[in-house]
């Protein structure tokens, strides 16, 4: 049985979601001939992480069962750069997206290899075309501390039943965005709502990972700058 000079956890994270960065934090302080374990779940780890190592330059040594996980182990190579070529190229990667208009108040948005359409922000109806950006905004939220609470969870080893987020925005004056009226601001004032968990895991804990879910989130940090938000957290057990 090898026994590894360090051991970190990547749960249910993927090579392009992250687990990667986690890899090269772990594997920084190590010395060149030292083994890293990496315990994972998610399957696709078995396939994608000898391809990155052959490509930084380490050595993927091979993996074993572990308890509800699987354990692999990686030889840190010689070359420094290389661990933080991965890490230098997250800081500055940029997120880029193109919005072609179409027909009756339509946008096509375009984002990496998905597209999607956009419609516009006052429409009131139960059924439209294609959600607002407004839509889109408060649910740009949601989605970040839905994934983001699983994320976090997964690196703690937390198994997560169910988790659902409902939010409600309001907007000061949609009207002033309408031009019917002249006063009030088209700004969104407040978004409020709540998070929904099931789990297992001990109730402060999870209440701990909600913590740092919003103090990771880059849609909460930047929203909560400009727009009141009210948010409560409940476990269902």
């Amino acid at each position: 049985m090898l026994n590894p000079h360090a051991v970190c956890d990547g749960g249910d994270l993927d090579c392009g979601s992250g687990l990667l960065l986690i890899i090269n934090k772990s594997m920084k302080p190590l010395d060149p001939g030292q083994v890293l374990e990496i315990r994972s779940r998610e399957r696709t780890v078995a396939d994608d992480l000898p391809a990155w190592c052959r490509m930084v330059k380490h050595e993927f040594i091979g993996s074993e069962p572990g308890e509800n996980t699987v354990r692999y182990f990686v030889r840190k190579g010689q070359s420094k750069s290389a661990l933080e070529s991965d890490l230098t190229a997250a800081k500055g990667y940029k997120w880029n997206v193109r919005v072609q208009g179409e027909k009756d108040l339509k946008a096509k948005v375009f984002a990496r290899n998905h597209h999607f359409y956009s419609g516009q922000p006052a429409d009131f109806s139960a059924r439209v075309d294609a959600p607002s950006a407004i839509d889109y905004f408060i649910a740009s939220l949601a989605s970040c501390l839905t994934v983001g609470f699983k994320a976090h969870a997964s690196r703690r080893n937390v198994v997560v039943d169910q988790i659902e987020l409902s939010l409600k925005g309001s907007i000061e004056n949609i009207l002033s965005h309408m031009e019917i009226e002249e006063t009030g601001s088209p700004s969104i004032q407040q978004i409020s709502g709540t998070c929904y968990v099931s789990s297992a895991a001990d109730e402060d804990l999870l209440k701990e990972i909600w913590q740092i879910t919003l103090n990771k989130s880059p849609i909460y940090q930047t929203l909560k700058k400009a727009v009141e938000i009210k948010l409560t957290f409940s476990i269902v057990y």
